[in-house]
């Protein structure tokens, strides 16, 4: 995939959508042939075994905390023999060198994975950044669920400051992007199975004192 299957309108609506408030939800982000191409090589990875269980912390603190959250994840870079991954990667390279060109945040790299969550799965409401660490600047979703409905439920839900919520459904080719400092956000279970690529745009940073 080259630079040139995005739209280059939707990159500018997420990056005035990022400077304005911090949060950007652009439906088809990416062309429909790469979400089937992300969603079916997910799928393989998934029933030969390569997932695994998410935690929550990191390094010494990481733990499996199923009640909290209750995805199975795969690295991008566990399975970059894929051409899809390495599409999906072209893409969010072209998103982030426009985040950087329109808005100076200093994005050094993207680090993503494959999240698949079972029916009933959810995340409890968090923050994308460590209390020590503040590398994570940008969080994203690309959502990778074909003919979702309503009532299949799974929404992700965004928390605003003033106590306001909004719901995002995890429909195919849907992009959720945010500041991660500014916006806690959850899971909500879904009916189905639900399939993402997340990630986060990071900064070249040292932890935090």
């Amino acid at each position: 995939m080259t630079t040139t299957a995005l739209a280059m309108p939707a990159i500018e609506r997420v990056c005035a959508a990022i400077a304005e408030d911090g949060l950007a939800i652009e439906p088809g982000f990416v062309p429909p042939p790469l979400v089937a191409s992300l969603a079916a090589e997910a799928r393989r990875c998934a029933a030969a075994g390569e997932f695994h269980a998410a935690g929550v912390g990191r390094g010494a603190m990481r733990v499996e905390r199923g009640d909290v959250r209750g995805d199975r994840i795969l690295w991008l870079d566990e399975c970059m023999h894929a051409a899809a991954g390495r599409a999906a990667l072209d893409a969010f390279e072209t998103l982030r060198l426009a985040l950087n060109r329109e808005l100076f945040l200093g994005l050094f790299s993207f680090e993503g994975h494959y999240a698949l969550y079972p029916p009933g799965a959810r995340y409890l409401r968090h923050r994308d950044r460590f209390r020590d660490d503040d590398a994570r600047v940008v969080s994203c979703a690309l959502y990778l669920n074909a003919g979702w409905r309503d009532t299949d439920g799974g929404a992700l839900r965004i928390h605003f400051p003033d106590g306001a919520t909004r719901d995002v459904l995890p429909r195919s080719g849907t992009l959720a992007c945010f500041l991660a400092d500014r916006y806690e956000h959850e899971v909500l279970p879904a009916r189905r199975d639900r399939l993402a690529l997340a990630g986060w745009f990071r900064r070249r940073t040292s932890a935090c004192p």
